[in-house]
């Protein structure tokens, strides 16, 4: 299989918002809550029309596979700690979101190529400092890669499984 991975156009929308969506119903489980996922809905106006934004897409033949998202926002949702708020001042960070590939397409790289065009995008953008995100440690898999290629900043997880166990990591310029 012949993987593309680049920035998405008007054209890739909706193949982004399903993999996205199906993210956070199947692999997820809790669904679209609007308060933090309005990128989901409109990812045309909230990725492709801000210039210090972007959505990257991995794509296999004309199909969207695997999403990567980046914002110039404010890590809070779900809420954090004031202390990590504060260490990301706004205009100065971007923050990376829906890391996603379907299931189908795990184990090919696509999410460690995906983050790797973010990357890029953020440092020659110019005016951030760092590329932050977040991950819910539930996930299988998901704080294993990204302490393989970000730095943890903090481990917010509670040990109640019913809750988020949120992992706070940065890469730095």
């Amino acid at each position: 299989m012949t993987y593309t991975i680049r920035a998405a156009t008007p054209a890739d929308v909706p193949g982004a918002r399903s993999v996205m969506l199906d993210t956070l119903y199947r692999d997820l489980g809790y669904g679209y809550h609007p308060r933090w996922h309005d990128d989901v809905v409109d990812p045309e106006t909230v990725y492709l029309r801000d210039p210090r934004h972007a959505l990257f897409v991995a794509t296999l033949d004309d199909e969207v596979v695997a999403t990567t998202g980046v914002r110039a926002v404010l890590p809070q949702s779900p809420p954090h700690p004031q202390w990590l708020v504060d260490r990301y001042p706004r205009g100065r960070t971007a923050q990376l979101f829906r890391v996603y590939v379907r299931g189908e397409h795990r184990r090919h790289g696509l999410a460690r190529k995906l983050v790797a065009e973010a990357t890029r995008f953020v440092a020659a953008e110019g005016g951030y400092d760092v590329l932050y995100l977040h991950t819910d440690a539930r996930v299988p898999s998901a704080a294993p890669f990204w302490r393989s290629v970000a730095k943890e900043v903090h481990d917010g997880g509670n040990g109640d499984p019913a809750t988020f166990q949120t992992v706070h990591f940065e890469i730095p310029f």
